[in-house]
């Protein structure tokens, strides 16, 4: 009797977890800048104005065109890149390795760790990109400051030159503690939101692996996000923006005697209609990388874990 061959079709195929390249969250991060500057443009003019400048979003989109044209839009755009490339690059980077290191076959992160993961890679992120960072608050908010107080930076290449030989490497580091605690709240919020919705609708609703599971869940780490940097991003802002030397506890103190308690949501609206579509357009990006690197390198859907 012919000895029967045993059965290989039916056998479960090994999942795997896929090391992306360390770059993919910049890139997508600086294609979704190129989306959503306009809108952290109106967000940064909105937490700086003064004297008589619009109060809100759509006031200062038309001041801004009506002032600088439509290009004035984008006002800072290569300083926003800079950032992307040093800041996003850093902390998707280290997160996206630790979540890796972290999840096995059987068990992926719980939100704690994602959590404690997140804010570490956006801390470290925060000090990567921070040059880059007072660059792109600087010439954002230069339109809109006297000609007489304007710094005029040509690009952010020439904004680290004149930062250093006017102010020295310790303009590099201006505000550099509140924004790297904003930057791993940001990356808090984000990051480890984004993945832990996911994994619930994949695994609690009917909805897949998807683009409308990538923007549902991008959306509500945005609103996640938005709302847990806000306080941060105002006196960040403030402290990037100054023209003189001035201590957090004392820039505390005279906002809270102008504004009181309102100033923590400060731009709020506007922070989250940037947020919102900067965070879906981000994870849209990335999950595109993603997608065309699975195909690249013949890994199948079914084989990746979720």
């Amino acid at each position: 009797m012919e000895k029967q061959k045993p059965s290989q079709s039916h056998a479960p195929q090994r999942k795997q977890t896929i090391h992306y390249p360390f770059w993919f969250g910049g890139s997508a991060s600086s294609m979704a800048a190129c989306v959503t500057h306009p809108l952290d443009l109106v967000k940064v003019r909105l937490q700086t104005r003064t004297g008589d400048m619009p109060k809100t979003m759509s006031g200062t989109f038309v001041h801004i065109v009506k002032t600088n044209g439509a290009r004035g839009l984008y006002n800072g755009l290569s300083a926003s890149l800079l950032r992307q490339l040093t800041y996003s690059t850093t902390r998707f980077g280290i997160y996206e390795e630790l979540k890796g290191r972290f999840t096995t076959e059987n068990k992926a992160p719980s939100f704690g760790l994602l959590v404690a993961m997140a804010s570490a890679s956006g801390f470290v992120g925060g000090f990567a990109g921070n040059a880059a960072d007072v660059l792109n608050v600087r010439m954002q908010h230069d339109a809109a400051l006297p000609p007489s107080q304007r710094r005029n930076y040509a690009h952010a290449i020439d904004g680290l030159v004149r930062m250093t030989k006017q102010e020295g490497f310790g303009s590099w580091m201006r505000g550099i503690w509140p924004n790297s605690l904003r930057a791993a709240a940001m990356t808090a919020g984000q990051l480890a939101s984004y993945d832990m919705c996911k994994r619930l609708l994949i695994r609690l609703t009917p909805m897949e692996d998807n683009l409308a599971t990538h923007f549902t869940s991008s959306f509500l780490a945005g609103v996640a996000a938005a709302t847990i940097t806000s306080p941060i991003d105002v006196i960040k802002t403030r402290v990037m923006s100054a023209t003189g030397k001035s201590s957090i506890p004392k820039l505390l103190g005279d906002i809270y005697a102008a504004e009181g308690l309102r100033w923590m949501f400060k731009g709020w609206v506007p922070s989250f209609l940037r947020l919102g579509p900067q965070t879906i357009a981000t994870f849209i990006f990335l999950e595109s990388h993603r997608k065309l690197y699975r195909k690249m390198k013949g890994i199948d859907e079914d084989q990746k874990l979720k």
